[in-house]
């Protein structure tokens, strides 16, 4: 189909790194587990029989609701359906859809299926703009689109918005798409829009209610229009199981609904002057999001990620390229945890480094001395050995993982005589000069040097002290640092979290950076709630180690230290 030519199934850009708190899709709380009790009573022809009867109910119980005639109302799969089936209704070739944009991509989408053209009026904030949508109105214009509280930006429209543009374009369908409309400071357009002739309310229970996994919305409207839209889609278009359950909370989820709205309301007052006093521009919202314009909104969607949060970006939506879209957590203690990762992304306090393989080159040292140990037992250990089983992680003492390696071998020998071992080459003995003289530095002084005019710094490694304070003095770096974090301060090393949280501790901060190069480093920063960064040290396989590094929550990794000024804000 021409339609389709060049297009792609929608979908929501997802970062590499997995998450836990999704604030990318609006969702609303989730419903008492007592609702899925319903099903248990009803009849199992509710399985058997196609849903004529319960959509017929449904619908006569939300007409009921509003005093309205039942052949005005119907339900669909979702407010998505419904919006599609009012193109399919009004357009076609050589008719047209005015879009004020930013809006739901997805009418726009539904609108080019049909045919028909998609004139784009820009609404990038502000009032919903009627006066340069009255002037595109021609005898072409087969539907005006009005999203209120508007997805992606929160903005409103006012009923005389809506009067006007019904009286102006009479021959035409205003649609006016309400999913977020329960969380607006005044709802009252939808009793304006059911008084007029060519006015479509759509609604839907996927947000305020909470109920998307049922994909049930409704469409409230003039009879003929109604009718227009059954003719348009499939006769059955929500499972009998969906129509029971959402029927039932309907009944009673006003109360819950009440306490939701509120919450949310306050909210999303806090999250926006959270977002301006750390230097983004918030849009006003009357939905259940915030849109908020950012400097760098790409690296900031990354380093939510890697505290685990996921936000919506835009890539490729004009307008849109700066902006973030970031839904209202469901409980008080979620909007806390969204409130820290922002305030750790946007404004951190401390930066914090491992020191094995990110400010110290161990590549002939740590690394040598482990391939030498197992030598030393018999055991060829290659480097890409090594790696592998740092990718796995708990791999963070090197005496231990030289155990393990020997071990996993079939070499048994006390851990007590393999750390002898190893340190007699790392520390060296006699002639043999230790292996540690061949670490090289890094991060070089002026970096560090810049990164403390900006931020305090630390450390916080698994090398005994004796080790880590030697590297710091060797290279003249010590004084830059204001807390040091070794093996011997905590009996749980990485990847838990007490290192890093002993760190911040004696700091006396809560907001930091941590970089490391393990995905030990990794979790343990994700944990302690500081945001994870990956370093690829000289000589990594860079494609593998950012694959396992991602996938252990890390939000970017470095390939050369600079970098991280970049990201800086």
């Amino acid at each position: 189909m021409p339609q389709l030519e060049g297009a792609a199934a929608y979908g929501v850009p997802r970062p590499l790194t997995p998450t836990d708190l999704a604030l990318d899709g609006n969702e609303g709380p989730a419903p008492p587990a007592a609702l899925l009790a319903e099903l248990a009573h009803r009849d199992p022809a509710l399985l058997r029989d196609y849903p004529r009867a319960a959509h017929r109910a449904l619908e006569a119980q939300i007409a009921a609701r509003r005093g309205l005639d039942p052949a005005r109302v119907l339900v669909t799969a979702g407010g998505d359906d419904a919006l599609d089936r009012a193109c399919r209704s009004v357009l076609g070739p050589g008719r047209t859809l005015l879009f004020p944009s930013p809006s739901f991509e997805m009418l726009a989408r539904y609108a080019r299926l049909t045919g028909a053209e998609v004139r784009e009026i820009p609404w990038p904030e502000g009032p919903y703009p009627t006066e340069r949508v009255l002037a595109a109105v021609d005898e072409r214009t087969g539907m005006i689109a009005v999203v209120s509280p508007n997805n992606p930006t929160g903005a409103v429209a006012r009923a005389e918005d809506l009067r006007r543009l019904c009286e102006r374009a009479p021959h035409a369908l205003v649609l006016l798409d309400l999913a977020y409309a329960e969380f607006a400071e005044q709802d009252a357009l939808e009793p304006i829009a059911l008084s007029l002739p060519n006015a479509l309310v759509v609604r839907t229970l996927s947000k305020a209610y909470g109920l998307a996994g049922l994909r049930v919305g409704y469409a409230l409207g003039p009879e003929r229009v109604i009718a227009w839209m059954r003719a348009a889609g499939a006769p059955y278009p929500v499972a009998g199981p969906s129509l029971a359950l959402a029927g039932a909370w309907l009944e009673r989820a006003g109360p819950a609904l009440e306490r939701h709205v509120a919450h949310v309301r306050r909210a999303r007052t806090r999250l926006a002057s959270l977002l301006e006093r750390l230097g983004s521009r918030p849009l006003p919202s009357q939905a259940n999001f915030v849109l908020a314009h950012f400097a760098h909104a790409r690296w900031v969607h990354e380093a939510l990620a890697g505290l685990g949060i996921a936000v919506r970006r835009f890539p490729g939506r004009t307008g849109l390229e700066h902006a973030l879209r970031i839904s209202i957590p469901a409980s008080e203690d979620e909007q806390r945890r969204l409130e820290a990762a922002l305030t750790t992304v946007l404004a951190p306090e401390a930066l914090l480094f491992d020191m094995d393989g990110v400010l110290a080159d161990v590549a002939g040292s740590y690394r040598e001395a482990i391939r030498r140990t197992a030598a030393a037992f018999g055991l060829s250990v290659p480097p890409e050995a090594i790696e592998a089983e740092k990718a796995r992680g708990d791999a963070n003492n090197d005496w231990v993982l030289t155990h393990r390696l020997l071990a996993r071998a079939g070499i048994e020998r006390p851990l007590e005589e393999v750390v002898r071992v190893f340190e007699r080459h790392y520390q060296g003995e006699g002639e043999q000069p230790g292996l540690w003289r061949t670490e090289r530095l890094l991060f070089d002084r002026p970096l560090l040097e810049r990164l403390r005019a900006r931020l305090r710094l630390g450390i916080v490694t698994g090398r005994p002290r004796r080790d880590a304070e030697r590297f710091l003095h060797t290279h003249g770096i010590a004084p830059l640092f204001d807390a040091l974090v070794c093996m011997e301060d905590t009996a749980r090393p990485k990847p838990d979290p007490a290192p890093l949280r002993l760190a911040l501790e004696r700091l006396g901060l809560r907001h930091a950076w941590f970089v490391g190069d393990t995905v030990d480093d990794v979790r343990a920063a994700r944990a302690a709630g500081l945001l994870p960064l990956g370093f690829a040290p000289p000589g990594a396989d860079l494609a593998r180690l950012q694959t396992h590094l991602a996938a252990a929550g890390a939000a970017r990794t470095l390939t050369e230290p600079t970098q991280i000024e970049e990201l800086l804000p």
